[in-house]
């Protein structure tokens, strides 16, 4: 991945009367990279996005796309970009071979609709209306349109929102496919899951600004305690006995009826053999444990104190 940025975002504001939708966001996107905005929705994603592909003017703020201002040199800018919108209308009588042919008649530089269909698997749909398609199919041809001018930087606002999970994860091979290709990827999205799979670096979206911006791993290493324990015992204890040293929080689903806990440690070597000889000082027998690691979305919680999606 090259050190070259080539989105450059610096104190982005934009009001919609009394409402801040972005509130002083500043970033900048390498090329090659996969670069996530995340958060919940009404956190400022779509706007700043359609600020930097020059859908949208800002209030105040910079933006550079490949060197060049969206708004006054927007028609350089296009030429080079792809966008994918959240909601897509296309003429409902013409087959996607047709309506690639006629996207690509806007560029000088164009990628054949045989190979957009072949890049996106529906090349045996060429001559089929969108109405034809099933939701998943929808987004993938969705992104072979956003590919028509063979873009160096493309903008995906929440590609897989509504998409079963088997057409989400073909989704993500397609972007991951684009990174290869060396393409700079910008995405918007509210699963967590999709952005710690998919991006080198993600900014975490929350009220207008960015509350955090980092790699995945290094958001999640930030947290007081990036470890979980899962605990299944063979009867309920008092949750509040279990957080012994380095145990950050303890939870129990149904009040731990169901001798069911999850705890929050800093460190699993050091705390799993602590909360073990508590478990048999309590007289209680274990079922099951598991270890994880702490995802995005605990980052977001930790950060925000509220749920991910409303």
């Amino acid at each position: 991945m090259s050190g070259e940025d080539v989105v450059v975002v610096e104190g982005l504001h934009k009001r919609y009367g009394d409402i801040v939708a972005v509130d002083g966001v500043s970033f900048a996107v390498r090329r090659g990279e996969t670069f996530g905005i995340v958060g919940p929705n009404g956190a400022g994603k779509t706007t700043t996005l359609e600020i930097i592909e020059g859908l949208r003017r800002p209030d105040a703020g910079q933006v550079r796309v490949l060197g060049l201002d969206p708004q006054r040199q927007a028609r350089e800018v296009k030429q080079r970009i792809g966008v994918q919108l959240q909601a897509s209308a296309y003429f409902d009588f013409l087959t996607l071979r047709e309506i690639l042919d006629l996207f690509g008649a806007f560029y000088p530089r164009r990628v054949p609709p045989k190979a957009l269909l072949e890049m996106v698997g529906l090349q045996e749909r060429a001559d089929a209306l969108l109405k034809q398609l099933s939701g998943g199919q929808q987004q993938r041809f969705s992104l072979a349109a956003a590919m028509v001018n063979d873009p160096e930087v493309v903008f995906l606002d929440e590609p897989t929102t509504g998409l079963d999970p088997q057409a989400r994860r073909s989704l993500w091979d397609l972007v991951r496919q684009m990174r290869e290709q060396g393409r700079t990827v910008i995405l918007t999205t509210h699963y967590m899951e999709e952005a710690e799979v998919l991006c080198d670096r993600v900014a975490i979206m929350d009220g207008g600004r960015i509350v955090a911006l980092d790699t995945p791993e290094a958001l999640v290493s930030r947290l007081e305690a990036p470890y979980h324990l899962r605990l299944h015992l063979d009867r309920p204890v008092e949750a509040r006995a279990l957080a012994v040293a380095g145990v950050v929080d303890v939870s129990c689903p149904a009040d731990g009826r169901d001798g069911l806990y999850r705890l929050q440690v800093r460190s699993v070597t050091r705390s799993l053999p602590l909360v073990l000889a508590r478990v048999q000082e309590l007289g209680a027998g274990l079922v099951d444990l598991a270890v994880e690691r702490a995802t995005l979305e605990d980052v977001f919680l930790a950060l925000t104190g509220k749920e991910l999606r409303d």
